[in-house]
């Protein structure tokens, strides 16, 4: 055996370059996994409270909570608790405006918290998924 056996520093350097390279990539696609995964725990969650919100409803004679606090205690338990969203900002909660046509909003700031952006999460919001990276829908 050679007394110089090893590696010299352009395989060191070139095996470096390649390993950040890997990472890189591979922290690229976490990082958007993540988003699509925060949007739809939050869209999971709008709905479970919409949901409860009309149940609410059906057993006060068709008075909707004033809050989501509503839904937590009282004669009923509608949720276990009101959780942040996944962002850790409160949902936002209007009442209806005509009882008769159930018109009120459950929706998340989203991830800059800013509700009336382009980022808001709604129960009908635009699935991540269904975008690839050029903005375009997969059926296209």
């Amino acid at each position: 055996m050679k007394p110089n056996a090893g590696f010299t520093l352009i395989e060191l350097i070139l095996v470096t370059v390649i390993i950040g390279i890997l990472a890189g990539m591979v922290a690229l696609n976490y990082s958007g996994r993540v988003r699509d995964t925060q949007v739809r725990a939050a869209k999971g969650d709008i709905a479970s409270y919409s949901n409860a919100v009309d149940m609410y409803a059906l057993d006060n004679n068709d008075e909707y909570p004033k809050a989501l606090d509503d839904l937590v205690g009282g004669k009923r338990n509608y949720v276990r608790e009101v959780r942040p969203d996944p962002w850790g900002n409160p949902y936002i909660f209007t009442p209806p405006t005509d009882m008769m046509k159930a018109d009120y909003k459950i929706f998340s700031g989203g991830p800059d918290g800013v509700p009336g952006n382009e980022d808001d999460v709604t129960s009908n919001s635009a699935d991540p998924s269904a975008t690839t990276n050029r903005g375009k829908t997969q059926s296209q």
